[in-house]
């Protein structure tokens, strides 16, 4: 049972404790005891260190307690080096001696069963009823470089030296691949100032640390391993904070398979993936995902430049053709464009070059630059800075022996600070050519040197479509809301239509849409042929015919929808066909009657809908509609609310936006009707309070001016609905 009321704040104990008790501390070096008080020592941890074993006077050096009663002074932090039948006894100890926080490895708690869970949730009381903060169980540990505190069990961790920049945070759900992925990044030159196991999450979880590294100003960068996320809801917030204050999230969320889906009613029930909608989660609130640990560095390193790129337009300098072209293509795969230069950034450029040499984009400097000029490397490079259509410029060769007080280094990096023009290099990964002697003066000048092993070229992107959603979250969108009190009366008219695990008729849903304005195509209910007669006379022929029944939520599959009606005897002939192949389909249904549409002209179809993810509760779907949706499955999705520029960000993610906005004659479309669809119906979901289980339009019809929705379908819930914690 977490505390989840607790503020980041209380946490600082685990971080920043002031003395560390080692409970189960050892005189045998190779006991887990002897290990996490050595690794404190090594550490060189900035507080007291008391170990605490009734059989011995002294380890490593330090006075040993019999107990924690017998330590003399305060003790904000116990390491727990017991086994799981101890840790409850250990723990009560820590509340009678008012320990604030602690750290347990024991495994074979809830990932063992049902025993284990139990055991775990009485651990949890106990330290949830004493304020005692939890890192675990089932853990290996925390680790913050700024202090020495080293929480941990793993030697690995201490086996590689640090660097002076120590500003990346990590919080992992797998112990090992943390650890793994802290090592592989100190190999790499980036230490991380904290390292956090947080194992069973069972009082401190992935958010709750992701919350810390946020309101602490030594983290620039929050990054993590994660399985799933067990409060979704808060980490979106944090994401928003995050993004407020310009400080990445980047994560390697693993589960890409579409394992998670499940069948379902609707389209878009049935074409949203558990991974999809991470996917989704993640554009909507700036995290970054990253596909494995590499990215995390390079992506970290970039960032940590200090400057963002200003767009996507990529020039390479090269002193290869074919790497020039093979990291041209890496970039366009990656959504960074290779634009051609202007003539007038090239005539500036063949001025300093060779005349065998390429002034195109990538520009090919030949070996010769490499062997005999290495000062070509910082010719093109004054012309590119003043070209305002060039925002980041990759080296993918540098020269290898440039030192640190060079001029021709100190004249490149001289040039690039002058500029806002995001420079990289990356080097080959070959021993011997992937560091650059100039690296670490390059590198402390805000240039970051990254081999190709660590994909540069997708961090980079990746860097690009972060610093995109921070410029534009900088910039409020307001979506114009009714009254409260007219609100209010929507509201109570929505709860009364939903029904527990009912479809409303098309009829009633499109009732409901209209409400919340989205403009649905006229229509009238009638229950004889004369009736539906009179209306279509009413609303104008052609017109459409179709079943309305709340025991039919498919009237394809009934026949039960005529179009393209034109005359009073085709209404009274459509009226008697549908009402008897509604019968001999469902015999048992309830039929409300048959509705009468406009027929709508022509247009361009799309599909907006909405499924209950277990996870992430509604999410909101948009793409191309009619049979197009099941074909193309050209779709986007987002956690609601929305935001308006979610709402944009939907249309430009599917493949076929240039539809919309008009091809080979046609004209654009109505987008920003669509947005305002998006919108009304993200405020339809939130005032349904989870009763809504999945909700189609399709097809709606878009205009070059307005559109209509030609189709709805609405599921309420089940009656019974067991919250249940589902990790994607």
């Amino acid at each position: 049972m977490r505390n989840e009321n607790a503020s980041y704040e209380s946490l600082e104990p685990l971080f920043y404790p002031r003395s560390v008790a080692v409970l189960g501390a050892s005189e045998n070096p190779n006991k887990l005891g002897y290990i996490q008080v050595k690794a404190l020592l090594d550490g060189k941890f900035a507080g007291e260190i008391y170990p605490i074993n009734p059989k011995s006077q002294e380890i490593a050096g330090l006075t040993c307690f019999p107990a924690l009663v017998n330590v003399p002074g305060n003790v904000d932090l116990a390491i727990f080096c017991v086994s799981a039948g101890q840790v409850q006894q250990s723990l009560e100890d820590c509340a009678k001696k008012k320990v604030k926080a602690a750290i347990i490895f024991a495994s074979g708690y809830s990932e063992t069963g049902e025993d284990g869970a139990r055991q775990q949730k009485m651990i949890a009381e106990i330290a949830r009823n004493n304020g005692i903060r939890l890192i675990g169980p089932n853990c290996v540990g925390l680790v913050n470089t700024i202090n020495g505190l080293v929480g941990t069990f793993s030697p690995a961790v201490m086996s590689h030296p640090l660097q002076d920049q120590r500003a990346v945070g990590y919080v992992s759900q797998s112990g090992a691949f943390g650890v793994l992925t802290y090592m592989a990044a100190a190999q790499h030159g980036l230490t991380f100032n904290y390292f956090v196991s947080v194992g069973n999450e069972m009082d401190t979880e992935f958010a709750d640390v992701v919350e810390f590294m946020i309101h602490d100003p030594k983290t620039k960068v929050i990054s993590g391993y994660l399985e799933g996320a067990k409060d979704p809801v808060k980490l979106c917030r944090l994401a928003k904070e995050a993004l407020d204050c310009n400080k990445p999230i980047i994560v390697m969320k693993t589960g890409r398979s579409s394992a998670g889906s499940r069948a379902a009613a609707s389209h878009t029930g049935s074409l949203a993936g558990s991974d999809q909608i991470y996917d989704a989660f993640f554009k909507q609130t700036g995290i970054v995902r990253a596909n494995d640990y590499e990215e995390i560095i390079s992506f970290s390193k970039l960032f940590l430049s200090g400057k963002l790129p200003t767009g996507r337009n990529t020039v390479i300098i090269t002193s290869s053709g074919g790497r020039g072209i093979n990291e041209a293509d890496r970039c366009e795969a990656n959504g960074l464009h290779i634009i051609p230069l202007s003539e007038g950034t090239k005539a500036k450029i063949k001025q300093c070059i060779p005349s065998f040499a390429s002034a195109a984009n990538p520009i090919d400097l030949t070996a010769a630059a490499s062997v005999t000029n290495p000062e070509l490397f910082t010719a093109p490079l004054k012309a590119l800075v003043e070209d305002p259509d060039v925002h980041n410029i990759i080296f993918t060769e540098f020269p290898m022996f440039w030192e640190g007080d060079s001029p021709h280094l100190q004249e490149f990096i001289h040039t690039c600070r002058q500029s806002d023009k995001f420079v990289l290099v990356t080097s080959f990964p070959l021993e011997g050519m992937s560091i650059p002697k100039g690296t670490p003066e390059l590198e402390k000048n805000g240039i970051p040197v990254i081999p190709g092993n660590l994909s540069p070229i997708r961090s980079l992107a990746k860097l690009v479509e972060y610093s995109e959603k921070y410029r534009k979250n900088q910039i409020l969108c307001d979506h114009d809301v009714p009254s409260k009190l007219e609100r209010e009366e929507t509201k109570q008219k929505l709860h009364t239509l939903l029904k527990p695990g009912a479809a409303l008729s098309e009829f009633e849903a499109s009732q409901l849409l209209a409400q919340y304005g989205v403009p649905t195509a006229r229509k009238a209910l009638a229950a004889s042929s004369e009736e539906a007669v009179q209306h279509a006379n009413s609303i104008g022929y052609p017109v459409v015919l179709k079943i309305d029944s709340n025991d039919i939520p498919h009237k394809t599959e009934a026949n039960g929808i005529r179009l393209n009606i034109q005359n009073d005897e085709e209404v009274k002939a459509a009226f008697s066909e549908i009402l008897r192949s509604a019968k001999k389909y469902k015999p048992d249904a309830i039929i409300n009657g048959v509705s009468v549409h406009e027929m709508l002209s022509k247009g361009t179809e799309v599909i907006v809908g909405v499924t209950k993810d277990p996870v992430f509760g509604p999410v909101i779907m948009f793409g191309l509609g009619g049979i197009f949706v099941e074909t193309l499955k050209d779709i986007s999705f987002r956690v609601a609310p929305l935001t308006r520029q979610d709402a944009a960000e939907m249309i430009e993610d599917i493949k076929a936006k240039a539809i919309l906005k008009g091809v080979r004659g046609q004209a654009p479309v109505d987008v920003e009707a669509i947005i305002d669809v998006l919108m009304n119906i993200s405020d339809l979901i939130s005032d349904a309070d989870g009763l809504i289980e999945e909700l189609d339009i399709n097809p709606m019809i878009v205009y070059e001016i307005g559109l209509k929705a030609a189709d709805a379908l609405i599921i309420s819930n089940q009656p019974v609905q067991e919250k249940t914690e589902v990790r994607g």
